[in-house]
């Protein structure tokens, strides 16, 4: 997943928008005034920030070394995924995707 990809894949959903609540590094994808994903686009390795189920937040991060619980957000609640390695691209269009559903 590059940072363009992944800009555009969060850009796709209906009624999102990117915000700078955090500063022009930190991009903040929302939907309805809420966020359902962040990222530093510019950092590498890209890491991406998003909402999960808390059950399934506990697979992902007992399956991959790449998935942490959130980054200064609610750790029950949110994962920050570093893209690549194991973690491939349709893993993160899936998270992404179903962050968007949860907050939306």
């Amino acid at each position: 997943m590059t940072p363009a990809r992944l800009r555009r894949l969060c850009l796709t959903f209906a009624r999102a928008e990117e915000t700078f609540p955090f500063g022009p590094e930190t991009s903040v994808f929302k939907v309805g005034g809420k966020m359902f994903a962040l990222a530093q686009l510019k950092r590498k390795p890209l890491k991406v920030s998003v909402k999960c189920e808390p059950e399934l937040g506990e697979q992902l991060r007992g399956s991959y070394d790449e998935i942490e619980p959130g980054y200064h957000l609610n750790k029950r609640h949110w994962l920050t995924v570093t893209c690549g390695g194991a973690v491939g691209d349709d893993l993160v269009r899936e998270l992404v995707a179903g962050s968007y559903d949860l907050v939306a």
